[in-house]
């Protein structure tokens, strides 16, 4: 094969160059550090970045598949979490060469862990309204105010932070987007526990804090478009069903969680993955298929609600899919739909709570059973269902958290119909009055 044929096999499918890549340098007597820093360097870590900042300038479908691809060859997956999937594009395209330089390259290497510092108090739904202040020193900036629902944060390096630098500006006009780093006197963390038992989420305190004027990503007082491109990552993520951690994130990154000195091959699951990646052209199972195996083991496959559910979970899973698709297609020729990810992130919610009602109505009461604390599990893995029936539970639990956070469903159909379908705004609009002027909850 000559060298033009094997380039343009590789861009045909670029499947096909990483699995040649995994077979000259996967090696799983490697520290999980030392594999990211391959992983990372060679545009595998964030496939979906440019080529010259730390990518391989996949569409997402393709990044998704080099991921799977990674996992059924048995090696250990990217770093993940919020840095990946948020921080480094976000940086990628609004940071300057020496920013992508500074912090891009420890997010794909795993080096460091990000979280978003962007929700407050009284400021969710409405996150321009938020109030924490940056006043500025020197070359620093000096932050006091609180966050909240800080997924992660216990876990972070670094935050990506919203903060108030122009109170006088209305209140989209006035914020900015910061490189904070977590480790440093002024930034308190603390865990909020959820009603699933787990302490995913924080809410975080400033005192005090600094950040350099180095580490503002974007121009002084238009963190409001960086921010966008944050949501239309995470937005994308979600509505494309990437809410949770993909094949091959079993290793969390950064310096607190102490993964990076580990042994890379520890950390790969085993025996629940082909040896090699199934070709695009074989036929998928039913991507309900999950719960169409829980009503097997109930007795409910023949019970006509249930399986009228599973239909409706199988069509909507697969518009879902579609849309990723008809999305891609439409990037491929240098267009675009508007409000896709708005669009998407609706459809998953959608997913998200009939997949929550359809696993309790199988499992029925065995559903009401819950290990709050890690200790309990075993009790409750033990009872009819096991792990599966476990699993239903949990995800019931935690099924309102998607219709609300990265922007709840009720502010989706506001950005379709303000700026998609082009709508009035709401009665009442005060985007146009200063921040410092704008009336208060009593």
């Amino acid at each position: 094969m000559t060298a033009t044929e094997d380039e343009s096999t590789h861009e045909a499918d670029p499947i096909a160059e990483l699995l040649g890549w995994l077979e000259e340098n996967w090696d799983p007597d490697l520290t999980v550090a030392q594999w990211w820093e391959r992983l990372g360097l060679a545009g595998w870590s964030a496939p979906m970045l440019p080529p010259d900042r730390y990518g391989r300038g996949l569409s997402r479908r393709d990044a998704l598949r080099a991921t799977r691809a990674i996992a059924a060859f048995g090696a250990l997956g990217p770093p993940g979490g919020l840095g990946l999937g948020l921080a480094a594009p976000t940086i990628a395209i609004h940071g300057t060469p020496e920013q992508v330089e500074r912090y891009v390259r420890d997010i794909v290497t795993g080096k460091k862990a990000w979280c978003q510092l962007f929700s407050e108090p009284g400021a969710g739904s409405d996150l321009a309204g938020l109030s924490t202040r940056a006043v500025r020193d020197g070359d620093v900036w000096v932050i006091n105010g609180q966050k909240v629902w800080t997924s992660g944060g216990h876990l972070a390096d670094l935050g990506m932070l919203l903060a108030r630098t122009h109170p006088e500006a209305p209140k989209h006009q006035g914020i900015t987007w910061f490189a904070l780093d977590m480790h440093q006197p002024g930034v308190e963390v603390r865990p909020l526990r959820q009603m699933t038992g787990a302490a995913n989420f924080n809410e975080v305190f400033f005192t005090d804090a600094v950040v350099s004027d180095d580490a503002r990503i974007g121009d002084l007082n238009n963190g409001w478009t960086v921010a966008n491109t944050t949501l239309h990552y995470e937005r994308s993520g979600m509505g494309a069903g990437g809410d949770g951690p993909g094949p091959g994130f079993s290793a969390v990154p950064g310096t607190v969680a102490g993964y990076l000195d580990r042994r890379a091959g520890d950390l790969v699951h085993r025996g629940s993955r082909p040896a090699t990646p199934q070709p695009a052209h074989v036929r998928r199972s039913s991507p309900a298929a999950a719960q169409i195996e829980l009503a097997r083991v109930f007795g409910k496959q023949t019970d006509p609600v249930i399986r009228q559910g599973l239909v409706r979970l199988h069509t909507l899973r697969e518009l879902s899919r579609m849309n990723t698709e008809r999305h891609r297609a439409a990037l491929a020729t240098g267009s675009d739909i508007r409000g896709i990810a708005n669009f998407s992130k609706l459809l998953m919610a959608d997913i998200v709570r009939l997949t929550r009602d359809l696993g309790m109505q199988i499992v029925g009461t065995r559903g009401t059973l819950h290990a709050y604390r890690d200790e309990d599990r075993s009790m409750v893995t033990e009872q009819p269902g096991g792990e599966a029936a476990v699993a239903v539970t949990s995800q019931a639990l935690g099924a309102q958290a998607l219709p609300i956070f990265g922007g709840t469903d009720q502010i989706q159909r506001n950005i379709i119909g303000e700026r998609v379908l082009g709508l009035p705004k709401e009665p009442g609009d005060l985007s146009g009055m200063p921040f410092s002027q704008l009336p208060r909850n009593g």
